[in-house]
């Protein structure tokens, strides 16, 4: 009988307060699956338009800058494919090294954060207490959700990296992505302003350059802007505005050479 009260008093326990824990838990891992997928997302688009806008305006500034400057097409053709091949290998490793200095600040911080749970566990685990408390938890389930997360290691550890630091780990493999997305974007962005100059003559091919960089453009504002956060006409208006006006630099300064050449 005894025994039978007791299972019910630790059943009832784990239904109330314990369910509650673990539902906290659950919830925060499940919250954290959530950011990092958000988080995957957010950068496939970064590296989409850091490498894309990059490649585009840098071709199209190339060309306009050849065009004023009196050169042959040809000699704009060659440039430009091979200008496209180098910075697209150069832009794909300064994103692998670039986006490894996030992955090694990570690594940085988490020793750090283990070294003081080792050597300061008390402060660590008031600092676990006053984070959740900051959420609204208080009393006995407060208690409990702090000796959950400071049972583990490894969850504690965790959850000072992204309740107190806001960090996520980098992974070898996202590291890889993001460099090959940025390689293959800033090689498709170059293409974009070059294209037409293999195919029509001249001065239409200039037009046509810098209609379908501005269109291109334009798209890549609008489903910034759709994908995360603004007005999708303000996003492609000032894309446009500042690639076109960055390319329009290129334009000015082999107009330059092209009369102190003449």
């Amino acid at each position: 009988m005894i025994e039978a009260k007791t299972l019910e008093m630790n059943k009832t326990t784990t239904t109330a307060l314990g369910g509650a824990v673990r539902a906290t838990v659950d919830g925060a891992r499940k919250s954290s699956m959530i950011g990092k997928e958000t988080h995957s997302t957010n950068n496939s688009l970064r590296d989409v338009i850091l490498g894309g806008q990059d490649g585009l305006v840098n071709m199209l500034g190339i060309a306009l800058g050849v065009v004023a400057a009196g050169g042959s097409t040809h000699v704009l053709v060659v440039t430009g494919i091979a200008a496209a091949i180098t910075e697209s290998i150069s832009m794909g490793a300064v994103a692998y090294t670039s986006f490894g200095s996030d992955r090694d600040f990570y690594l940085a911080e988490k020793a750090r954060e283990q070294k003081e749970i080792s050597t300061r566990p008390e402060e660590e685990r008031e600092e676990i207490r006053e984070i959740y408390a900051a959420k609204g938890f208080k009393g006995r389930l407060l208690e409990d959700v702090v000796s959950t997360i400071t049972s583990n290691r490894e969850t504690w550890v965790s959850t000072m990296m992204n309740e107190e630091l806001h960090l996520q780990p980098v992974e070898q493999q996202s590291l890889v992505r993001s460099a090959v997305v940025v390689t293959v974007a800033t090689l498709i962005g170059h293409f974009i302003p070059i294209i037409p100059f293999m195919v029509v003559a001249r001065t239409p091919a200039i037009v046509l350059a810098i209609v379908l960089s501005a269109v291109t453009l334009f798209a890549v504002g609008v489903y910034s802007a759709k994908t995360l956060v603004g007005d999708w006409r303000k996003s492609g208006l000032q894309m446009v505005a500042i690639g076109l006006g960055a390319a329009a630099v290129g334009f000015f300064i082999g107009r330059l050479f092209h009369t102190v050449g003449g």
